[in-house]
């Protein structure tokens, strides 16, 4: 089984400017007369790596990746402000049509599971296919396991680093304990959140212990980008209505996609990957018995590519996965 695609560097790149406020980093890869395809990245708030390239085959696809608001190469870093899914949906759909394209396949993981989701319930007439990875359904319950108790029993040490910013009397809701430091005019304070929070996740995103991807969240500029825009949209439920993923999920019925997910998830447990596969028909879901969470573990990124390889084939044709 084929494994990522060699580097590849763009052959554009575009400063977009979305509103008064936000300008917004977009990159095209591989082949200009591809297939169209566009990556949306975690968090929110991580930003686009250079890897995210190499899940395409660039001799057929045309690949977009784009760093959403407040985040990566977009400007104003970290910003909150005019910050929401709806605003990220509308920006899918403005970069879809500066750049020309009528139709695309939407990859996205975690965080990003959500986005392509969001926005292929919101523009069905413009998705070929869907390719998603550590299903995000942004529920009640999926704030809690992960930033209120559940995660936190699977990984108690790293738990208690997570709490160590926190005052045992705000320990009780800690969603909204971040949020005051993380938006909050302490400097050092901000920062030291952001830091705790990000490591949280980056330690708890593989199965294994990966120095890479730690040292990658826990990098000052991605920390604060990644705490402070993810802190934000999960107090404010993420600016969806309760269950709207899987209540909306009727307007894709006849979209085909592939649901990749580690057995062993924690961060995005498996429940709302089965949930999101049984109540979509055309949908095939690849349960990874030997992974967590992370993009980059070895079976993840092997049935990502060969989700993505089977895909022009498909849209050339019957679409079915």
């Amino acid at each position: 089984m084929r494994d990522l695609y060699p580097d590849i560097l763009p052959f554009a790149s575009h400063r977009l400017q979305v509103d008064d406020l936000h300008t917004l980093y977009v990159e095209e890869c591989g082949r200009q007369k591809g297939v169209p395809a566009v990556y949306l990245h975690g968090g929110p708030g991580a930003g686009c790596e250079s890897y995210h390239r190499r899940f395409f085959d660039p001799s057929r696809y045309r690949v977009v990746l784009f760093d959403q608001r407040g985040c990566g190469r977009s400007t104003p870093h970290a910003e909150l402000s005019a910050n929401t899914t709806p605003h990220l949906v509308q920006d899918i759909e403005t970069i879809r049509e500066h750049l020309g394209i009528e139709r695309w396949l939407v990859f996205g993981g975690s965080w990003g599971s959500t986005l392509a989701l969001a926005y292929a319930e919101a523009y069905p007439e413009r998705v070929l296919g869907l390719v998603l990875r550590g299903v995000f359904l942004c529920r009640d319950w999926e704030f809690q396991w992960f930033y209120q108790e559940g995660a936190s029993r699977v990984f108690p040490d790293y738990w208690d680093a997570f709490l160590k910013p926190v005052a045992e009397n705000e320990r009780g809701d800690l969603l909204q304990a971040y949020h005051r430091r993380l938006t909050g005019g302490d400097e050092v304070a901000r920062m030291s959140a952001a830091k705790a929070w990000a490591t949280w996740e980056g330690r708890a995103a593989s199965l294994l212990p990966n120095d890479a991807i730690v040292s990658h969240f826990g990098n000052p500029h991605t920390a604060l980008s990644l705490a402070r825009i993810e802190c934000h949209y999960f107090v404010n439920r993420a600016f969806l209505e309760p269950n709207q993923l899987l209540n909306e999920v009727h307007k894709i019925a006849h979209i085909p996609g592939v649901i990749v997910q580690g057995r062993y998830d924690v961060i995005c447990p498996m429940s709302s990957a089965w949930e999101l596969h049984q109540a979509w028909p055309n949908s095939r879901l690849e349960i990874i018995a030997d992974a967590g969470h992370s993009a980059s573990e070895p079976g993840i990124r092997k049935a990502l590519v060969k989700a993505t390889d089977r895909f022009p084939v498909k849209l050339n044709g019957p679409v079915s996965v």
